[in-house]
């Protein structure tokens, strides 16, 4: 793909940093927003429990299968399109799973999770064209607390909407989010297509990446495949855990757990400000030495589980920022940090969907936590790992 100087760069670097910002708070959101109204929603559609998780859970099924095509959507309309079919795949879905019976649910949600791939693949993209790499790990942590503040928008205001107008709506009217992001990004996109439309075509075949950056970038993948396996897991079982061990009603487990939430955004930015100190290991280091601690925590310390999920918020809302602020790093085009986020990001969704499955099975099979948090803490140490030794190699590559 060739690169093309952004309009948003030419005319305000933080026009396009903003459309980065648009663009998060739609990228989970739509995700989270059926969990606080699930009742009334399996009562309404006559779902059983495995399939009203499915609204949840398939959209990460999604990111691992639709990797490859929004790959190819990226490089065949450019970056600024992809996220403008982003934002209207996102209003699609949103409005088709508000809409009908349970089939039309699922098919929503499905949507709604191919097109959030397409936009996790393509904001490194922007990053790396239109942000200097010096800058990259504060756009990428910004980018990483707005998805996070889209979550806990949808998560806190989904069921009082509910209790007025409805389940329906109130899962319907977050479209207004991806609606208004498509007004912001199709300007862009126009200029975007305007300036390509005199320069040579982009390249549509497969990119082929040096030795270095593939070796960077499947080391990625594995961190990321943990980091993600993490974080879903104790998404979906932190609330459960805390019940049996710590005897906390609904309500209470459900705070702690949001502070595993509220966190991340500490750590977003924490990951950026630490790397403009230190070395862009010691970063990596540092979240995954938090994301380590929770699940030895919860083992060791059960009692302090307030402080455990507060430090393993910041490792996963760090662990993220720093695996994409990499990407940015080390690759040197528009195509090549496509290829890259691609591969790191389908590879790593695979490991991920099996995360809170896998969990919730093991527990089931031992009746306790402890086989679990191993588990958990297995995943953990993995991104720890790689996460640390790709860092260290990105540091021999130039600033492009």
């Amino acid at each position: 793909m060739t690169h093309f100087p952004s309009p948003a760069r030419r005319v305000l670097p933080w026009t396009m940093v903003l459309g980065v910002v648009i663009v998060a708070v739609n990228l989970r959101g739509p995700i989270v927003a059926p969990a606080p109204v699930l009742g009334p929603i399996r009562e309404d559609l006559g779902l059983s429990s495995t399939v009203a998780g499915l609204l949840t859970s398939l959209p990460v099924l999604c990111f691992a299968l639709a990797g490859p095509v929004a790959s190819w959507v990226i490089r065949r309309v450019g970056p600024d399109s992809a996220v403008v079919l982003t934002l209207l795949g996102v209003l699609l879905g949103t409005v088709v799973r508000s809409a009908g019976p349970a089939p039309t649910a699922l098919i929503g949600t499905a949507i709604i999770g191919a097109a959030i791939m397409v936009g996790n693949i393509v904001v490194p993209v922007l990053i790396r064209r239109d942000v200097p790499w010096q800058r990259a790990g504060m756009v990428t942590g910004l980018y990483t607390a707005a998805m996070n503040v889209g979550s806990m928008l949808t998560s806190l205001g989904t069921a009082p909407l509910a209790s007025v107008v409805g389940w329906r709506w109130a899962l319907a009217v977050w479209g207004l989010l991806a609606a208004a992001g498509v007004v912001y990004w199709r300007p862009l996109a126009r200029r975007a297509r305007a300036a390509a439309a005199g320069a040579a075509p982009p390249t549509r075949g497969t990119v082929r990446l040096t030795p270095s950056v593939s070796r960077i970038s499947w080391l990625l993948l594995v961190a990321f495949g943990g980091q993600s396996f993490a974080y879903y897991a104790v998404s979906a079982w932190l609330p459960t855990l805390l019940s049996d061990t710590r005897g906390l009603d609904a309500a209470a487990s459900g705070v702690t757990a949001s502070l595993f939430q509220i966190f991340a955004v500490v750590g977003a930015f924490g990951v950026p400000a630490l790397a403009a100190r230190a070395p862009g290991w010691v970063p990596v280091a540092t979240v995954a030495a938090g994301w380590v601690t929770m699940p030895i925590g919860l083992l060791l310390a059960p009692e302090a589980y307030l402080l455990w999920s507060v430090l393993g918020g910041i490792g996963q809302g760090g662990g993220f920022t720093a695996i994409l602020s990499i990407i940015a790093r080390v690759t040197g085009s528009d195509a090549e940090a496509a290829t890259v986020s691609a591969r790191v990001q389908t590879g790593g969704y695979v490991i991920s969907a099996t995360g809170a499955p896998l969990v919730g099975a093991v527990y089931a099979a031992t009746g306790g936590w402890s086989a679990p948090l191993l588990v958990v803490l297995t995943a953990a140490l993995s991104f720890a790992v790689t996460g640390v030794v790709a860092a260290l190699l990105a540091r021999r590559h130039q600033p492009h």
